[in-house]
């Protein structure tokens, strides 16, 4: 469960990364398209840069097609006197309102010069012109106009306009390889920042990355070590330092879940009180190093004897043991504990102030009954203590067995239990 967590963890991450990446990719792609729309625009700027030159030969072709070309037509009496003035008005009113149309798009003070030199060269003309509409409106004949003066006159402004378009048609071309220039460089400039901005945020996301990889590894086995401490700790609370055995903490404990699993499966439940025979005159003689040891053997006899994982085994304290079995009958619990009886005198620890025998000894109360819900949750413990009372009083080196456990009375007192 833990390394699924762990895998979701990292999946998470490199899901950012990626999610991060991908993003950071778009922007370079978006901006790129930005850039290039941008070129566009500006393309179309530089094209719209183009409308004066239009007005300029616009006016031009009215100068040419509208203004002379009518006045040539009335020096050979091809157009009625009527035409001629509307076709000179018109003319002339289009070049005016070109003209200031012109001169509204912004000028650099270069080019006021050459315009205020065009515009009056312009406004000259336009006088010689519109004396010619003068003389259409009073009646007086136009075929003794001076085609060369009229030729002259044209060919002049021509010139003057020209030059004016050629300047602006050269101002833009300037203007916009400049501008290419410009947006080159922006453009080089652009995607260099964006890649070192790219590449930066992901070497810091990879940085990152690892980073939090290494601190969930390391995060890990902090917790894979603290679960071994707690349970270290856990069994050490619960484990007699001396002996190795469980203690009275842990007896209370599995005493009570044993007690109601054999209840509820109305299986057989054991329990053994076993005591050292005459160990305070043991210490006496022998020391406490002695004692321990020999505390330290019965111990070990009860863990080579109760092997099974249903079998517990405790030290409830001073030279006192307990034994919690489940699924034992009667006669395999007698047999069990007098294996353990003879086991311990086995060993021939040497005890001169014993009155039982030369070697540690033993005593043992036993209980064994089916459990069920009548049975009373202290009956095991106060029948046990009362089985060991009894085989101290037979004479000790000895276990005594019941079953019955429907009245536990306690015949012995405080004196009786110091042996």
């Amino acid at each position: 469960m833990q390394f699924l967590e762990a895998l979701k963890l990292r999946s998470k991450l490199l899901f950012l990364f990626l999610l991060i990446t991908l993003g950071l990719i778009s922007v370079g792609i978006m901006g790129t398209i930005y850039v290039n729309a941008m070129k566009k625009n500006i393309d179309s700027l530089y094209f719209g840069s183009l409308v004066p030159v239009t007005e300029l030969n616009e006016i031009l072709q009215k100068y040419h097609n509208g203004l002379a070309d009518t006045v040539y037509k009335a020096s050979r009496n091809e157009m009625s006197s009527s035409e001629i003035i509307f076709n000179l008005e018109d003319a002339l009113h289009d070049i005016d309102k070109k003209w200031k149309s012109y001169m509204s798009h912004f000028k650099t003070d270069e080019e006021m010069e050459y315009i205020e030199y065009t515009n009056i060269e312009i406004k000259a003309t336009n006088r010689y012109f519109r004396q010619i509409l003068y003389a259409a409106k009073n009646g007086k004949d136009l075929s003794q106009i001076s085609i060369n003066t009229l030729e002259k006159k044209v060919e002049y402004i021509h010139r003057v306009l020209q030059k004016l378009i050629n300047y602006e048609v050269g101002v833009a071309s300037f203007e916009r390889k400049k501008f290419l220039h410009t947006y080159k460089s922006m453009l080089l400039q652009i995607g260099t920042v964006l890649s070192a901005v790219i590449l930066i945020v992901l070497a810091i996301l990879f940085y990152v990355f690892k980073s939090i990889q290494k601190d969930q590894t390391q995060l890990e086995l902090a917790a894979k070590k603290l679960k071994i401490a707690n349970k270290k700790l856990e069994n050490a609370s619960y484990t007699d330092s001396l002996t190795g055995l469980h203690n009275r903490r842990y007896f209370n404990f599995i005493y009570e879940r044993e007690l109601k699993r054999a209840k509820r499966n109305k299986t057989y439940i054991t329990f053994m009180m076993l005591d050292i025979d005459y160990f305070k005159q043991y210490n006496d003689t022998y020391g406490h190093v002695e004692g321990d040891f020999a505390l330290k053997s019965v111990a070990k006899v009860l863990k080579d004897t109760l092997k099974r994982p249903s079998d517990y085994v405790f030290r409830l304290g001073g030279e006192e043991f307990g034994v919690l079995m489940s699924e034992t009958d009667e006669s395999n619990s007698a047999k069990l504990a007098r294996e353990i009886c003879d086991a311990v005198r086995g060993r021939e620890l040497k005890h001169e102030k014993s009155k039982v025998g030369e070697f540690v000894t033993i005593s043992i109360g036993v209980v064994c009954c089916v459990a069920d819900d009548a049975l009373n949750d202290e009956i095991l413990i106060s029948r046990a203590d009362e089985m060991l009372y009894e085989a101290k009083e037979s004479g000790r080196d000895r276990y005594i067995i019941t079953s019955n456990v429907s009245e536990a009375t306690t015949k012995h007192n405080d004196e009786a239990k110091i042996a």
